[in-house]
């Protein structure tokens, strides 16, 4: 039973996230028939998966919204904002119940104001109320004219456990960006009034507990069954040649090493080492995913918090079917969250101003994914009032966060990127959507955390676009083998900029600290020893220029050997301080892959070291 479940679960799950994107293409186009059918099938398909399970209310809440849909596809009935936002409502329930159903829980009724308005809309008479009030219920009235007053049980509900959230949310307002359960109890709260607040209180924090457990981390994953073939062929292709190898190596042994002999073991090897690539390949791709997958639940979100702004917002997804891993797509879902709320909250003017500058009154917010190479790049933009690099500077400093000579050192982008600091907002006034400083520096460590790059470009009037670049997978990591002595260390590839000779005679001296004057860049050298806390045995010879979020600097070594695509090999059980993982070389060797982000965090050398202590260590170059 756990196991239907589970499918039951993995299926609805899918089907209310294309309900919720259908529902807000619906609203742009009312009358689309199609539009109808589909999202009264989605409804019809949950309600007969959860009458099997047995799960009665979630089976009544659909059944009320599938007659909804039935009756306005039949054209008994049309959309309606207020209708709109019962259906929203409804969808944001029966997620909530998925929550109870995942935790193998049999779900409560649903908010019983809620199945109310779902039957007034049934028979056509919630429209004539045009809100909650229609369904004749007085504590909304007279919630309405005692707003001024305290709720004293409402706040005795909220201290004794039922969250912050849980009494005042907005009907509607963002609740897809929130836990999905507060979302619907949000309403029920201020619908019901004061004698439901300990009802909702008791049954409201299961629910987001249910949901959040879920969102950690899937252990399931879906793989196209010709995928799954093309793994079983390759693995009977390498057992033939393994067979023709043991065949071979009895010939060897028993003294028959004439030429077409070891022509054979030549062709065999060469063929096993391509048949285990293409094997490895095969594995990676089971591992991908569509990323529409995860884009599907954005529309929702930008629609939601539109509304509750009362501003005009069209969110367009390019790229659907590009595919990244899996591991992948569970991490990106708060960066881009943060940017997307970030584009319709500060970067989409209101209607009126957007006509008063010549724009259309509906803005629009792209997220696009496309893939270069062995990267994925994800793009989100708008086309709203944009940034304007010198304001950023003049709140940085106003904030504390660099000092006015820093400021008037920096370029456009380098300004432009000051918005990914701790504590940067341009929000004057802190809200339930922004304004404290924490959305852009979560999505820049979130990013960072993936081996990936964030960049953003803006024009004044014309609007900003945030560029993701991040590699297709986190199984293989391209790294740079850079050397101390003997012992080899691997940086992220993504992190190097180029590789340069140090010659002491280029090296100059500025606030201390020995520096190198790169392409009208000023970068400080920091030895690879002094991150390491080791002692500095010799001047480094060699320089890699390594790039981390907006600093940039000179990674001194002794030499390096090149680049490798490292397998990851993780350290659960002891990871020490700067150390990402261990990869192991070809020829047997154990390297650790350093976290070049942590290390600089934590070193002790990354104050740098002055031009005088690099002289006194002066060794000659290696070839």
């Amino acid at each position: 039973m756990q196991d239907l479940l589970q499918d039951f679960l993995v299926e609805a799950e899918d089907l209310l996230s294309g309900v919720d994107n259908k529902l807000v293409e619906l609203e742009r186009n009312p009358e689309d028939r199609a539009l109808l059918n589909e999202i009264f099938r989605g409804f019809h398909t949950i309600k007969g998966g959860a009458g099997f399970l047995g799960a009665q209310e979630l089976v009544t809440l659909c059944h009320l919204t599938e007659n909804l849909f039935d009756k306005l596809r039949n054209g008994e009935l049309h959309l309606s904002p207020a209708l709109m936002d019962v259906i929203l409502e409804a969808t944001a329930a029966v997620r909530e119940m998925f929550g109870y159903l995942e935790r193998s829980v049999q779900p409560p009724s649903a908010d019983p104001q809620l199945l109310e308005r779902l039957r007034l809309a049934i028979a056509g008479k919630l429209e004539r109320g045009g809100d909650a009030s229609a369904a004749g219920d007085p504590p909304a009235g007279a919630q309405q004219a005692g707003a001024a007053e305290p709720d004293w049980e409402t706040l005795h509900a909220v201290v004794a456990g039922a969250g912050a959230s849980s009494a005042k949310s907005p009907s509607g307002a963002g609740g897809s960006a929130a836990p999905p359960g507060d979302e619907a109890n949000g309403k029920s709260d201020e619908g019901k009034g004061r004698a439901a607040v300990p009802v909702a209180a008791a049954r409201r924090p299961v629910a987001p507990l249910a949901r959040k457990e879920t969102v950690q981390r899937e252990t399931a994953i879906r793989v196209d069954t010709a995928r799954l073939d093309q793994v079983l062929n390759l693995a009977g292709e390498i057992g033939l040649t393994k067979n023709r190898l043991t065949a071979l190596r009895s010939d060897i042994l028993s003294g028959k090493t004439d030429p077409d002999t070891l022509h054979a073991l030549d062709v065999a090897v060469n063929q096993l080492d391509l048949l285990v690539s293409d094997l490895q390949n095969a594995v990676m791709k089971t591992r991908m995913q569509p990323i529409g997958r995860l884009f599907q639940k954005y529309p929702r979100i930008a629609r939601d918090l539109a509304r509750q702004l009362g501003k005009e917002v069209e969110l367009v997804i390019q790229g659907e079917e590009t595919e990244i891993d899996k591991t992948m797509i569970e991490d990106l879902s708060d960066p881009l969250i943060h940017l997307i709320r970030n584009a319709v909250d500060h970067g989409i003017e209101m209607p009126d101003a957007r006509i008063a500058v010549g724009k259309p009154p509906q803005g629009t917010v792209t997220l696009a994914a496309k893939q270069e190479g062995d990267h994925i790049v994800i793009i989100v933009a708008d086309d709203g009032r944009g940034m304007d690099p010198e304001k950023i500077r003049a709140k940085a400093v106003e904030k504390g966060l660099i000092t006015p000579e820093e400021a008037n050192g920096l370029d456009e982008r380098q300004s432009l990127n000051l918005i990914f600091l701790p504590g940067f907002s341009l929000a004057d006034r802190i809200s339930d959507v922004s304004g404290r400083g924490v959305g852009t520096d979560v999505v820049r460590t979130n990013i960072t955390k993936l081996n990936g790059t964030i960049d953003v470009r803006s024009e004044v009037g014309r609007g900003t676009t945030f560029i993701i670049n991040l590699p297709l997978t986190l199984a293989i990591l391209p790294v740079l083998l850079v050397r101390l002595g003997e012992q080899p260390f691997a940086v992220p590839l993504s992190m190097v900029r180029e590789i340069l000779p140090i010659h002491l005679d280029e090296v100059r001296e500025v606030g201390g600290r020995a520096t190198l004057f790169v392409r009208g860049e000023v970068l400080p050298i920091l030895p690879l020893a002094n991150l390491l806390n080791w002692r500095l045995e010799r001047a480094p010879a060699y320089g890699v220029l390594m790039q981390m979020a907006e600093f940039s600097f000179i990674l001194g070594i002794d030499t390096f050997a090149g680049r490798e695509d490292a397998v990851i090999k993780s350290l659960e059980d002891f990871r020490p301080k700067g150390v990402a993982g261990v990869t192991i070389l070809s020829n047997g060797q154990i390297v650790l892959i350093l976290d070049m982000k942590e290390l600089f965090e934590t070193g002790t050398g990354t104050r740098g070291v002055s031009k005088a202590s690099l002289e006194a260590k002066k060794a000659p170059v290696s070839a």
